[in-house]
């Protein structure tokens, strides 16, 4: 697909049923940039065992003021740097390394957002996440020309406000097909 002006920020990749890699398996990708050098994108169904309360301990942050958002779990954000903390937010405020993605998001990676969430003075929205899926150039365009996601421009609120095990059948509704419905041979005449 060389040549081709396709950008995809601001979209939800669903993994087509049969997408083969675990990592991806069931997931809906939040697309936070992409470019002629590649896509990132955040897993945002996946839910860890990890709490937020958790990772501010691994990371010496005081939970002083999160309160409930203590007890929000940390999502697995796709197989890359999975060490490493993605906080997916709006608005998107000031923060030392963050990503403005557009309509009121940030990426943030710096723990300054996280101190903030901690005192009860971080953005409203949040989803924090270890690790980030990546594309190299042109890979993104090329999974997507063989059917292994369906993309639809994403939904802000969908992010926030809907359940994880909610998110994948809401981005579905999005395109208006049902979730249940589609099988392995979708796409395929």
């Amino acid at each position: 697909m060389a040549g081709s002006t396709a950008n995809f920020t601001r979209h939800f990749l669903i993994a087509m049923p049969n997408m083969a890699d675990p990592h991806f398996a069931h997931a809906l990708t939040y697309v936070c940039e992409h470019n002629e050098d590649g896509a990132l994108g955040i897993v945002v169904n996946k839910p860890t065992d990890m709490m937020l309360s958790a990772l501010f301990e691994q990371i010496d942050v005081s939970p002083g003021a999160a309160g409930d958002l203590g007890h929000t779990p940390v999502h697995y954000g796709g197989p890359v740097q999975v060490d490493r903390g993605f906080v997916l937010h709006r608005p998107v405020g000031n923060w030392q390394s963050t990503l403005a993605i557009g309509e009121g998001l940030g990426l943030t990676t710096s723990k300054d957002v996280l101190e903030a969430v901690a005192r009860g003075e971080g953005p409203k929205d949040v989803l924090v996440s270890l690790g980030y899926a990546g594309w190299s150039a042109g890979q993104l365009e090329q999974e997507i020309a063989q059917n292994a996601w369906l993309t639809v421009e994403a939904d802000a609120d969908l992010l926030f406000e809907t359940p994880a095990e909610a998110r994948l059948p809401a981005a579905m509704r999005l395109l208006g097909i049902d979730f249940s419905r589609l099988s392995d041979d979708v796409g395929h005449a």
